[in-house]
């Protein structure tokens, strides 16, 4: 632990200690009351089998450290010595959570998006809480609720946006939360938790939880809103503070899906969406005491592929019907990200940067594989052949090398000469008949090139 980080924990006990005089009143009342209410929550929370398969799957997650350093190996043989010790506290109300630790990470459009990350210690304790609290809201949520929920996914929601298209519904709104994450009401949530939560104790936990606070540059922010992307306990916080938009649209008659912060109103008309604008807008702002980026929230026409972007998708028309496609931007990303891949900096060792590619290609496919993307896809692929080949042809580097490389290959002697004495440049001499018999693709995929279009068939099929 640095010397900044001591003294800023210091700093932060001698609040707290002063902070909390307080509520330690008001937890020891709860604590005596706890059986009038929901027995046994916190005693399931804190139940041993709970919290190992709480750590097993943080481990799983892998993960930074937070402001204590201690990394999620660490914490095995620290909860192994004290955990007993530390379910004693928080039974007695007498834990406090750390401030989690502030990472911003660079977004596409130029902002950054702001990340905590707990303790390892925390963020167990926060997967035994929700490992508790999901099976109790799970049957509240809606069916097109798809952000962090058990068995459902972007490839979920975005086949719901087809078939509400298919139904008539080719109206869409499409709201923005400005740092959602960030600016959800304490209040409101804790008293939203209170409607099915009925241990005290549980609720009292969160809100510690809520207002452990930040520590940037070694220095502890309170935290008076918002629940910090990064901890265990905050997809389902979060998922429970808009579960109350979910339900007042839904008796509303008006076709709902979100996934997490990103929500999508249907209507059957230009101006039907208008007026779900403005309402959806009002409820978000007024009740729900949310942001809406006004700039970025509007009504658009489900097949306007400029306009319409949703999880990465958008919809397409023809004359077979309305179909799935991924979105321009998605497609810019992913060749950019190729490009990075296959540059000649990051080629050092071909075999190595296969494997990069594949397990990068192979998570982007996964994901995307529900679209209809059979030309571009191929497309691609020839492109990523291609700058395969020239990596491999920039390190031969001399002509006597390329040459010989070349023969070996099978390549005739006069082309082989040709094409390794060849003073074009390298993206145009591997496209030569010569570099093409030597490297092909069968000896391209035997070296472990990840075929895309070949990847993309296996995928598709099962949608």
């Amino acid at each position: 632990m640095t010397e900044n980080m001591k003294n800023g924990c210091s700093q932060r006990d001698s609040a707290e200690h002063e902070g909390y005089a307080k509520a330690s009143r008001s937890f020891n009342r709860i604590w005596k009351e706890r059986d009038s209410a929901q027995p046994r929550l916190l005693e399931a929370i804190l139940y041993k089998d709970n919290f190992n398969r709480a750590y097993k799957r943080v481990k799983a997650n892998k993960g930074a450290a937070g402001i204590d350093g201690m990394t999620v190996e660490e914490a095995l043989p620290y909860l192994r010595e004290h955990q007993k010790e530390l379910t004693e506290r928080i039974y007695r109300g007498k834990y406090t959570p750390s401030p989690v630790r502030r990472v911003e990470i660079p977004k596409l459009d130029g902002g950054v998006r702001k990340l905590g990350i707990p303790t390892v210690i925390d963020r167990t304790i926060q997967q035994a809480i929700a490992q508790q609290l999901i099976p109790i809201y799970e049957p509240l949520f809606i069916e097109t609720s798809y952000g962090y929920r058990p068995n459902k996914s972007a490839k979920d929601a975005i086949q719901k946006v087809k078939e509400y298209a298919e139904q008539g519904y080719t109206f869409v709104v499409t709201l923005d939360l400005s740092k959602y994450f960030d600016t959800l009401n304490h209040e409101k949530l804790i008293n939203l938790l209170r409607k099915e939560v009925k241990d005290e104790r549980v609720i009292q936990l969160i809100k510690r939880y809520l207002k452990s606070g930040v520590m940037e540059n070694g220095v502890v922010m309170e935290t008076g809103e918002g629940s910090p992307q990064g901890g265990n306990l905050s997809p389902l916080l979060a998922n429970v503070y808009l579960n109350e938009f979910d339900q007042e649209f839904t008796k509303r008659g008006v076709p709902c899906i979100r996934y997490a912060d990103d929500i999508v109103l249907f209507a059957k008309s230009k101006r039907a969406s208008e007026r779900l604008l403005e309402s959806s807008t009002k409820y978000l702002e007024e009740t729900m005491k949310l942001t809406v980026n006004r700039e970025k929230s509007r009504t658009v026409s489900v097949f306007a592929i400029r306009n319409f972007k949703f999880l990465g998708f958008a919809l397409g028309r023809n004359g077979s019907g309305i179909y799935i496609r991924v979105h321009p931007k998605s497609w810019k990303k992913f060749k950019s990200r190729l490009k990075d891949l296959t540059s000649r900096r990051s080629v050092q060792n071909i075999k190595a940067s296969l494997v990069r590619i594949k397990v990068y290609a192979r998570g982007w496919l996964n994901y995307y594989g529900i679209a209809s993307m059979k030309n571009n896809i191929e497309d691609i692929n020839k492109w990523l052949y291609h700058r395969i080949r020239m990596c491999i042809w920039k390190q031969w580097k001399k002509p006597k090398t390329k040459v010989r490389n070349l023969i070996k290959m099978g390549v005739p002697e006069d082309l082989a000469y040709q094409a390794g004495n060849s003073r074009r440049g390298h993206w145009f001499t591997t496209h030569t008949l010569a570099v093409n018999m030597a490297m092909t693709k069968e000896r391209l995929i035997n070296s472990g090139f990840y075929d895309l279009a070949t990847a993309y068939q296996s995928v598709h099929i099962n949608y």
